[in-house]
C-alpha cells in the first residue's frame, strides 16, 4: 500500500476513535453542561446564563469520554493532534510524557509520535494539488468585478451598502473599549451586540469582513474610512490589553471554555474578529489589521497549548463542543501568508474530529448536529486540503457536500430545521417557519464554492446559483437597509415577517445572519468569474450575473448583460462582449450551460456565428484572439420543473416544489397547498404564464374616514376596509389589489389610463386568479351574470370617484360606512330603500379608483389548484407576503 494511502487510513482510524471514545453521542454539537445548543435558545435565556452551579470539570470528562479517557490516563486522547512540524508537535506533548524516562518511554508518547510521522506525508499545499492533477481555479478579484446598475443584485448590494454606511463607528467598538480599559463615546447597539450578551464582538468581526469586501466592490470612499477607523480603535484596544488578546467580552470567558463550563460560544466571536481583521488585510490592504490577528493567533496559540500541557488533548477536543465557527479556517489562511509553523498547528487543533471522523468514513450521521457549528469546520477542512495537499479532506468536502444535496437540503437549496439537521430524506416532517438558517446558506455557498474550484464540476455551481437565488437575496426585505431575517420559512401558508424572528431591525438585533447577511450582499460580484492559470489565459464564467470583469491577464474587459426573464419569454437571454485597449491575445472562454436549461431551443452564436450544439451541464469553450468587437450571445430555455421533497416515505412523494430554470417559485396562500396536476406528465397543463396585458387591469379601491385612507380588501373570503398600507411587500396589499376586467377574461381592460366609468366588469382578487367576486359578497370561480358590477360615476358627485353597482341588482352598490374602523365589512345597500341624509349613503358608496398596491412579478404563473387556483411569483422577491414553497401534488 503506498505511504499517502496508508496516512489516509491512519486518519480515519483516529477521526473514528475521536467520533467514538472522544464524545458520546451527539455531545460533538454544543454540548456544554446549563447550555442549549441553539443561538435562537440561547439569546432567548441570555439573562440566565451564568457560570454558577456547573458540573466540576473533570466530571464532565468523565461523562464525555465514557471510556475511561479522562485526564488521568492520556493514552488514546492524545493521538488526534496532527501538526506539520515534528518539533511543534512535541513541544505541545504533556510535560508528564516528555518526563519519562528515555530507556523506557511510555507507550502513549510513542504512539503518539509515531502516528504524528505516519501523517506527515511527503507534500504539502497548492503544490501537492497540482502534482495530483488538482490546480484550483484563481478567484477573481471583487476589485476587478463591477454589478451592473439597476439589476435586481446592484440594488442589493446597494441597499446593504447603504445600511454598512449607516452604522457608527463609536457604537460599534463601544464594548471593545470598555473590555479594554479605555474610554467609549456613545451607547453601545442592542440585540446580540449589547454589552450584557455573552457573543459581543461577533458582529464587528463579520462587520469588517462585509466592509473589506464592499470596498472592493464599490471603492466607497466614505466606507474605507469607516472601516479603517474600526480597525484603528481594535489597535488601541489590543495595545492597551498588552497580552496580544482583542474581544468585547473579558478572557474568562476562555477560562470557563477549558473548564468546559457555560459560556455562549467565545470561540466563535474569535473566529469572526480574525476572520474580519484578516480580510481587512488580504481584500482591503490595512496591514495594520494583520499585526492584530497575528498577536490574537500567537495569544491563542498559548491558551490551547497550555490547556494540553495541563491536562490532556482530550480536554482540548471537549472544549471544542461548543460551537467555534471556522477557527480552523482563519488559522490556515493565516499560516499561508506567515508561514508560522504555530499558526499551522493551532489551525490542525481546531479541526473537529468528532464531525469530521463521521464524514471520512462517509456515515450519514449528522442528524442532531447544530448544522451552523459544523458546516464552518468543513470550510476549514477544505482549506486544510488546500495547504496541505491531504486528499482525505477533499474526500470529506465531497462526501459533505453531496450529503447535504442528497439528504438533507431544501428546494431552495438551504438546509436545518430549527437550527439542526434533522434525519436524512425525512424533511416533510421539518416544514415549519423555523427552516434553511441564514448563517448555513452562507456558509454552504462557501463549500459548493471551493468544491467548484477545485473539480470545475458543474453541479456545484448549479447549487450555488440555486442558494444565491432563493436563499441569499431572499432574506433582505426589498431595498429596506438593515431589514433581514434569521429563518427562511418552508411551511404553507407562511411569511418571512412571521416568524421566531421575524424582520430584524437596524439597531437592535445584530444576530449572527445579520453578520453573515451583510458580508453575502457585500460579495455578490466574488464567484461569477474565475481564471486559470497557464500559457493561455482562461477564464471561467459559472453565474449570469449583469457584471464587468478587468479580465487583466487577458488585457480584456468582459461585459455581461442579460435581458429581463419573463414568464412569457421563457429564455435566459446573455449577451457578452469584450473590448480591449490594445489588440487582443488568444485566451480561451468557458460559459457554463446550466444543467435546468434543455438542448432544445439553446443557442450560441459568436458574432452571429452559429457554435452550433450545447448540452445542459456542460462548459461552452471558445478559444481565440479576442477583440473589441467581438460579441458572444446565448440563449438558453428556461423550463417549469417540479422537484420532490428528500423525504424517502412514499406517503410524501406528492409534496413538490415548483421552479422556473433556478427560481424557487411561491404560491401566494395562507395555508392551503393543494394544486390539480391531475395526471397529466405535462406541467403546461396546469401551470401557465401570467399575460402581460394583466398588469394593466389592476386596480385598488381607497375611501377616506376619520382623516385615514382605507383600502377595499379581500381576505379570508370576505370583503372589509383596511388601513392602507404605509410599505410596501404586505399582505395587505396584496388583498388590496384587485384585477378588474370583462366577463371574457381575455378581452382588453385598461384601468390605469382612465377610470372604468360605464363599463361592466368582473373583479378578481390579485391572490386568487380565476375567482371571482359576487354579486352576494362571496368568491366564486363560476362566472356569470351573478358576478358582474357595473363601474359608474361616484355617487358623491366626485369627479375621481366609482361606485360599483351589482349586475343582479340595479341601483344596489358596494358600501362601507362614516367615521368606520378597520375590519369594517362591506355590505349591499340599494339606493331606493335608503333615504339620502345629507349625503351619507353617497360618501359610502364611493370609492377612489388608485393605482394598484402590488403587480404581476415579471415571473409570474398561475397554477391550477383543487379548490382555488395559485398566484407563483419567484420566492426571493416577497416580503411579508404569505406563500407555499412546497404544494401536495396528489389531491
Amino acid at each position: 500500500m503506498a505511504a499517502a494511502a496508508v496516512g489516509v487510513v491512519v486518519v480515519v482510524v483516529v477521526f473514528l476513535a475521536a467520533a467514538v471514545d472522544g464524545v458520546a453521542g451527539k455531545d460533538c454539537t454544543n454540548g456544554f453542561p446549563g447550555l442549549t445548543a441553539s443561538h435562537t435558545e440561547r439569546a432567548a435565556a441570555a439573562a440566565e446564563l451564568r457560570p454558577d452551579g456547573e458540573v466540576e470539570a473533570a466530571r464532565v470528562l468523565d461523562l464525555l469520554l465514557p471510556h475511561g479517557h479522562g485526564h488521568g490516563d492520556d493514552h488514546d486522547g492524545d493521538r488526534h493532534l496532527i501538526p506539520t512540524d515534528e518539533s511543534t508537535w512535541m513541544s505541545l506533548m504533556p510535560r508528564r510524557l516528555l518526563a519519562s524516562p528515555a530507556s523506557s518511554p511510555r507507550r502513549d508518547a510513542f504512539d503518539w509520535l509515531m502516528l504524528y510521522r505516519n501523517l506527515r506525508g511527503s507534500g504539502s499545499g497548492a503544490g501537492a494539488i497540482a502534482a495530483s492533477g488538482g490546480a484550483l481555479l484563481a478567484e477573481a478579484s471583487l476589485h476587478d468585478v463591477r454589478l451592473q446598475p439597476g439589476t435586481v443584485y446592484w440594488q442589493a448590494q446597494q441597499t446593504n451598502l447603504e445600511y454598512l454606511l449607516l452604522l457608527d463607528v463609536d457604537r460599534l467598538v463601544w464594548s471593545f473599549r470598555t473590555q479594554a480599559g479605555l474610554p467609549a463615546s456613545g451607547a453601545p447597539y442592542g440585540g446580540w451586540e449589547g454589552p450584557g450578551v455573552e457573543l459581543r464582538g461577533h458582529f464587528v468581526g463579520h462587520y469588517l469582513s462585509a466592509t473589506a469586501k464592499m470596498w472592493a466592490s464599490t471603492h466607497n470612499d466614505t466606507l474605507q474610512a469607516k472601516m479603517s477607523s474600526v480597525v484603528d480603535a481594535l489597535h488601541d484596544c489590543q495595545k492597551k490589553m498588552g497580552s496580544g488578546y482583542l474581544s468585547a467580552f473579558p478572557s474568562e470567558f476562555f477560562d470557563r471554555v477549558e473548564s468546559i463550563k457555560a459560556v455562549w460560544a467565545p470561540y466563535y466571536t474569535i473566529h469572526k474578529i480574525m476572520q474580519g481583521l484578516l480580510d481587512q488585510y488580504t481584500v482591503a490592504g490595512n496591514s495594520k489589521a494583520l499585526d492584530l490577528v497575528v498577536g490574537m493567533a500567537n495569544y491563542f496559540s498559548d491558551r490551547v497549548k497550555n490547556v494540553i500541557q495541563k491536562y490532556s488533548i482530550e480536554r482540548h477536543w471537549a472544549s471544542l463542543n461548543e460551537e467555534s465557527g471556522g477557527m480552523n479556517d482563519v488559522l490556515y489562511q493565516l499560516y499561508t501568508i506567515t508561514n508560522d509553523q504555530k499558526h499551522l498547528t493551532l489551525a490542525h487543533l481546531f479541526d473537529k474530529p468528532c464531525f469530521l471522523g463521521l464524514l471520512a468514513v462517509q456515515a450519514d450521521s449528522i442528524s442532531g448536529f447544530h448544522s451552523n457549528t459544523h458546516i464552518p469546520v468543513v470550510i476549514g477542512a477544505q482549506m486544510r486540503y488546500e495547504v496541505t495537499g491531504d486528499l482525505l479532506y477533499k474526500q470529506i468536502a465531497t462526501f459533505f457536500m453531496d450529503t447535504i444535496n442528497s439528504s438533507h437540503s431544501y428546494a431552495t437549496g438551504g438546509t436545518s430545521a430549527g437550527e439542526f439537521w434533522t434525519n436524512p430524506k425525512r424533511l416533510a416532517d421539518t416544514l415549519s417557519t423555523e427552516n434553511e438558517e441564514s448563517c448555513t446558506t452562507y456558509n454552504m455557498l462557501k463549500v459548493s464554492r471551493n468544491l467548484f474550484r477545485w473539480t470545475k464540476e458543474l453541479s456545484y455551481a448549479d447549487y450555488y446559483e440555486r442558494a444565491l437565488i432563493n436563499g441569499v437575496l431572499s432574506i433582505q426585505r426589498g431595498t429596506d437597509p438593515g431589514v433581514m431575517i434569521y429563518m427562511l420559512p418552508q411551511a404553507p401558508g407562511r411569511s418571512k415577517a412571521v416568524s421566531y424572528h421575524g424582520w430584524g431591525t437596524k439597531y437592535d438585533s445584530f444576530w449572527c445572519c445579520y453578520g453573515t447577511g451583510i458580508e453575502s450582499f457585500s460579495k455578490l460580484g466574488d464567484s461569477i468569474y474565475f481564471e486559470e492559470k497557464g500559457d493561455r489565459p482562461v477564464l471561467n464564467i459559472i453565474q449570469y450575473i449583469p457584471s464587468a470583469y478587468n479580465w487583466k491577464a487577458a488585457g480584456l474587459t468582459v461585459n455581461q448583460q442579460l435581458k429581463p426573464i419573463s414568464s412569457l419569454d421563457m429564455f435566459l437571454q446573455v449577451s457578452l462582449s469584450t473590448s480591449a485597449k490594445t489588440n487582443g491575445q488568444s485566451a480561451t472562454l468557458n460559459v457554463r450551460i446550466p444543467s435546468w436549461t434543455s438542448a432544445n431551443g439553446a443557442k450560441a452564436t459568436l458574432n452571429d456565428n452559429d457554435l452550433g450544439l450545447m448540452s445542459p451541464g456542460s462548459f461552452l469553450s471558445i478559444s481565440k484572439q479576442w477583440n473589441s468587437d467581438d460579441h458572444l450571445s446565448l440563449q438558453f430555455p428556461i423550463t417549469l420543473r417540479t422537484e420532490a421533497i428528500k423525504d424517502d416515505r412514499p406517503e410524501y412523494a406528492s409534496l413538490q416544489a415548483i421552479l422556473f430554470g433556478p427560481f424557487v417559485l411561491a404560491g401566494l396562500s395562507t395555508g392551503d397547498w393543494n394544486a390539480e396536476a391531475g395526471n397529466t406528465s405535462a406541467i403546461s397543463d396546469w401551470i401557465s404564464p401570467v399575460p402581460s396585458s394583466y398588469n394593466s387591469q389592476l386596480v385598488t379601491f381607497t375611501q377616506e374616514s376619520s382623516g385615514k385612507t382605507f383600502v377595499l380588501s379581500s381576505a379570508n373570503g370576505s370583503l372589509a376596509m383596511q388601513e392602507r398600507p404605509t410599505v410596501d411587500g404586505t399582505d395587505t396589499a396584496i388583498h388590496a389589489t384587485f384585477r378588474v376586467h370583462p366577463q371574457d377574461s381575455a378581452g382588453q381592460l385598461d384601468t390605469q389610463g382612465a377610470t372604468l366609468k360605464g363599463t361592466s366588469v368582473q373583479i378578481e382578487p390579485f391572490d386568487l386568479p380565476g375567482t371571482v367576486i359576487t354579486n352576494n359578497l362571496t368568491q366564486s370561480a363560476q362566472k356569470s351574470s351573478d358576478s358582474l358590477f357595473n363601474i359608474v360615476p361616484g355617487l358623491d358627485g366626485n369627479p375621481n370617484s366609482v361606485s360599483l353597482e351589482l349586475e343582479t341588482k340595479l341601483g344596489c352598490f358596494l358600501v362601507t360606512g362614516v367615521d368606520y374602523s378597520v375590519g369594517t365589512k362591506i355590505q349591499v345597500s340599494c339606493k331606493s330603500s335608503l333615504p339620502s341624509i345629507n349625503g351619507i349613503f353617497e360618501q359610502a358608496a364611493s370609492f377612489v379608483q388608485a393605482a394598484p398596491l402590488r403587480q404581476y412579478h415579471p415571473i409570474s404563473f398561475i397554477a391550477k389548484g383543487v379548490k382555488r387556483n395559485f398566484l407563483l411569483e419567484p420566492l426571493y422577491s416577497l416580503r411579508d407576503e404569505f406563500y407555499t414553497i412546497y404544494f401536495n401534488l396528489g389531491a
